[in-house]
């Protein structure tokens, strides 16, 4: 999605200024405002985790972090350091 978006962008952009600009100026600055409102939701896009990402679950690494934030969760670790 992310590189249709993108690809889509630069599409706009070649197209104003190679082709449209010739009829219509007015037209060819629209379609690279258009151009240029894309890259923001493209980045969103490409960003967003799906709901099967867990990623608040996994552990940190600091094994006092990690104790810290179970405590808080209302977990409780094994001595072996794992849940």
């Amino acid at each position: 999605m992310y590189f249709a978006m993108m690809g889509s962008c630069v599409t706009l952009f070649v197209l104003a200024w190679a082709v449209v600009r010739i009829w219509s100026v007015p037209v060819a600055v629209g379609m690279c405002v258009v151009a240029m409102v894309i890259p923001p939701f493209a980045a969103i896009v490409a960003n967003r985790r799906g709901p099967e990402d867990r990623w608040w679950d996994d552990p940190s690494g600091d094994p006092r972090s990690d104790e810290w934030w179970d405590e808080l969760d209302g977990k409780r670790r094994r001595p072996d350091g794992r849940q």
